[in-house]
């Protein structure tokens, strides 16, 4: 069990893709999050990845804080088991609200709101609101076709070649609990509170 981390947010898909592997993955990643005294924090849905992710965790023995917002809450099955569930006004209240419980980041496949969530802490973190690391999986080689729109602003002039380093691209879920396991935080006074 590791103590350098209280909480790590999930951010993933609200569905579960073609491909097997995704969800795999996503229960891989739930069970290890739930074996390391880590609490998840995601986005409150019982569906897709996200609920595969949270499930997982539960079935562990884990503790699950879902974040949800209210127009979502039935649109996307609020989850009914988790340790406990927050409904908040709207989807940037939601991201706060995540951003603000979570010590670092995972990213599995998703979609467009997997997009929006990557990019904000992302972008956070260049405007140094954080310094929390951001790990991208590489499920399926989906992990590499999102971190080619980076390297694409980078080499269109769009971004510093500096971003790539603002998260790391790891091979599969053990690669990134591994690096979650070995992190050694920075020592920063005075970061700013996340937006």
């Amino acid at each position: 069990m590791s103590s350098r981390f209280q909480a790590v947010a999930v951010f993933c898909g609200s569905r579960f893709g073609h491909d097997p592997a995704f969800r795999e993955a996503a229960a891989f990643l739930g069970q290890g999050i739930a074996r390391h005294g880590w609490r998840l924090i995601y986005g409150g849905g019982h569906v897709g990845l996200m609920g595969e992710v949270a499930d997982a965790v539960l079935r562990a023995g884990g503790q699950v804080s879902g974040v949800i917002p209210h127009f979502l809450s039935s649109r996307e099955v609020m989850h009914e088991r988790v340790s406990d569930l927050e409904i908040t006004d709207s989807m940037h209240a939601r991201k706060q609200s995540m951003y603000a419980q979570s010590d670092a980041f995972l990213v599995l496949p998703g979609g467009l709101g997997t997009f929006d969530e990557f990019f904000e802490v992302l972008t956070w973190r260049q405007l140094r609101l954080h310094d929390k690391p951001i790990l991208v999986i590489d499920v399926a080689g989906w992990g590499r076709e999102l971190v080619a729109v980076v390297d694409a602003a980078i080499e269109r002039g769009f971004a510093e070649p500096g971003a790539r380093e603002l998260f790391t691209l790891v091979g599969d879920v053990s690669e990134a609990l591994a690096a979650l396991e070995a992190h050694v935080p920075a020592v920063q006074e005075g970061d700013p509170a996340l937006l």
